[in-house]
């Protein structure tokens, strides 16, 4: 069972597609979401899910107090699943919540060629045999989109190596969690 971990949807159960998606445990969601709170990396921020499978990750935002939330999901199941799931959230919101959710159901590489938005916290969570290249230009593409403080969250095999992050972003940290690993980037600076 998955679920919404804390804010104003805390305890939402959420609907996770039958197959074809492998959701972020609640252990592993509870220390990335506990490290993003440290940080302040949350509260009116745009959020971009991609690989949303559940948009459990987006939505987890969502509840704690992201603006803008974006889920983009390709495969028509989790689509529909994010879709049910982004409403349930958005029905559990405080009267006069400024909080706007929308799903895509775009591949990622398209998504991300084709939007002109920004973006300030980003997680990618694709499934682990996505070819280490394809999510190299997921990256490369992701890095026109993000504001100077954005953080990116990648999430991975323990087995896998790290993403090759491209320019325009620079590793923050490494944390394991079991088989699962979170690799943190930020946007890298002007050089001098």
């Amino acid at each position: 069972m998955t679920r919404i971990v804390a804010g104003f949807a805390g305890s939402l159960t959420l609907t996770v597609p039958a197959k074809g998606t492998r959701p972020t445990s609640d252990q592993v969601r509870e220390a990335l979401f506990s490290a993003l709170d440290a940080r302040d990396a949350i509260r009116d921020y745009r959020v971009l899910d991609l690989y949303a499978g559940s948009g459990a990750l987006g939505l987890e935002a969502a509840s704690r107090g992201a603006r803008v939330v974006t889920l983009v999901e390709n495969g028509f199941a989790a689509s529909q699943t994010c879709r049910k799931n982004a409403a349930a959230v958005q029905k559990a919101a405080p009267k006069g919540a400024n909080l706007s959710i929308s799903v895509s159901s775009q591949a990622v590489q398209s998504f991300l060629a084709g939007t002109p938005d920004g973006f300030d916290l980003v997680f990618l969570d694709p499934p682990y045999d996505l070819a280490d290249a394809e999510l190299a230009a997921n990256l490369a593409a992701l890095t026109t989109l993000l504001d100077p403080d954005a953080l990116v969250v990648v999430e991975r095999s323990s087995r896998s190596p790290e993403p090759t992050w491209g320019p325009g972003l620079v590793r923050e940290r490494r944390k394991d969690y079991g088989d699962t690993t979170l690799w943190y980037a930020g946007v890298a600076g002007p050089n001098p």
